[in-house]
């Protein structure tokens, strides 16, 4: 027995010495696509330990990892999880099952992070905020602004209604005793002058705000006082006119309709006087979410209705009927004002590359949700990134306005937006390389979101698990 010991103790330590560093996955021989400096490095393992990438390292020293599962990615690029920087929950407590139902598209699209810029549900996104994190949920990890601050009466449902400053300290006490992630301010019955205290306010609170821009005040102003973001692009094509101050007046006192205003803006816009504005909103950080997908389907609702969108079977009924609203205003529309909705889109699309150019943060964000006609959550982003390519961006700005520009936004770049050891584990893998055609970022392969691994039949079984309960709420709804 004695002479066995020795034996077994030599064999425990040769064995020892060659076994790896545990951890839970290890992602063998992929192109990590490296989206702040544009680079594809090959034939790189990733290693996974919990929610979190402890290494990446050239693939022939992956044996120094012993894995719990290993995933061969040969041939595969690796991306991080995407971002959509603008999306809505809503509808009423009717639609919670509705709303809840669309967490699962977004990840099966490889979309591990949303920012939820406010709606009619916020107590139970607050929830899917929590779930989600924790892994009760199924669903991407949700930044939200809870409801938005807006005048008194305003069109929106659900928001924090004001008019006076101390409504405004009481809206934003409220918001952060709910811990939002930022504040969203819009322009429906706010007044200017509330609005521009209420960016100030929250800024001097350490608050990031997300806007609709009041007509009477200009993009400067707004950005000077400390404005975060600025939602949709229309808003950055009219600060190319020397009227946008003087137009924005005159509607706000009645004198004019905004689609008169459109018209001179159209006119009178200065390419020069846009890349300064431009170049001050990048100095202030004031960063701009286009959001062309919704645009881009509401303005052409004369060429393609949607009705027959096969996307439509992961969409409840009452969802879809929220689409009407828009639909129906834009059925009214005669050939001029269709002309206009078109020259409004395309106008609007064609300064996206002067705000690339001028270093403006770009954030992908679709606008999808309720109400919003057709725009749909999860394959919507993807469609975001091809119109924000057709429009001017490299597949690399595209890819970063949907990655890194998101992180740093919301202060979470040291921990997301890009694949590196000590980042969390978001990593979706392709057919294809994006940075080649954007359009790649659809050919998903796999999707691993805080570690956990969804191969393509697992997405594929989250879609037909949403088509289901879809079909099962349109059944409900007709008997």
């Amino acid at each position: 027995m004695k002479k066995l010991l020795p034996t077994a103790l030599a064999s425990l330590i040769a064995f020892s010495a060659h076994a790896g560093e545990r951890v839970d996955l290890l992602v063998r021989d992929a192109n990590v696509v490296d989206v702040i400096n544009g680079k594809v490095l090959p034939h790189r393992a990733i290693a996974v330990r919990d929610d979190r990438i402890v290494a990446i390292v050239d693939d022939a020293r992956a044996s120094r990892y012993e894995a719990a599962r290993s995933i061969d990615a040969a041939g595969q690029y690796a991306i991080p999880g995407l971002w959509d920087m603008h999306v809505h929950f809503g509808g009423g407590e009717a639609l919670i099952e509705e709303n809840r139902n669309l967490l699962p598209l977004y990840v099966a699209h490889g979309i591990t992070a949303v920012r939820d810029a406010a709606g009619d549900l916020s107590p139970s996104v607050f929830e899917w905020r929590a779930q989600t994190a924790s892994g009760q949920l199924l669903g991407p990890r949700i930044f939200t602004s809870g409801p938005k601050i807006e005048g008194y009466k305003s069109i929106w449902p659900g928001d924090l209604e004001i008019g006076s400053i101390k409504e405004l300290d009481e809206a934003l006490d409220k918001l952060q005793g709910w811990k939002v992630d930022f504040v969203k301010i819009t322009d429906n019955t706010l007044s200017p002058e509330l609005f521009m205290a209420a960016v100030k306010e929250a800024r001097k609170r350490g608050l990031k705000t997300s806007a609709h821009v009041p007509y009477p005040l200009t993009l400067q102003e707004v950005s000077a006082a400390g404005l975060g973001s600025i939602e949709h692009i229309d808003y950055a094509f009219k600060a190319g006119s020397p009227k946008e101050k003087s137009l924005g007046e005159a509607i706000g006192r009645g004198e004019i309709t905004s689609r008169e205003a459109w018209t001179q803006w159209y006119a009178s816009f200065d390419p020069q006087r846009a890349r300064t504005v431009y170049r001050d909103l990048a100095r202030n950080g004031t960063a701009i979410t286009p959001t062309l997908n919704g645009s881009q389907v509401v303005a052409y609702l004369d060429q393609d209705d949607h009705r027959n969108d096969a996307y439509l079977k992961y969409i409840g009924p009452g969802l879809q009927a929220t689409y009407t609203w828009r639909v129906e205003r834009a059925a009214k529309d005669d050939a001029a004002a269709v002309k206009l909705r078109h020259e409004r889109f395309e106008r609007s699309a064609s300064v996206l590359p002067m705000l690339q150019q001028a270093g403006v943060t770009i954030l992908a964000g679709t606008d999808a949700g309720f109400l919003n006609s057709y725009n749909y959550p999860g394959i919507g982003l993807h469609q975001e990134l091809g119109w924000l390519v057709r429009y001017g961006l490299t597949p690399l700005q595209a890819l970063q306005a949907s990655t890194i520009n998101g992180a740093r936004f919301l202060g979470h770049a040291d921990t997301n937006g890009s694949l590196a050891a000590g980042k969390a584990a978001d990593i979706v893998l392709l057919s294809a390389d994006p940075l080649q055609d954007i359009a790649a970022t659809r050919a998903i392969r796999t999707v691993v979101m805080r570690g956990q691994v969804y191969d393509r039949a697992a997405l594929d079984g989250m879609l037909a698990d949403v088509e289901a309960r879809v079909a099962a709420q349109r059944a409900a709804a007709v008997k």
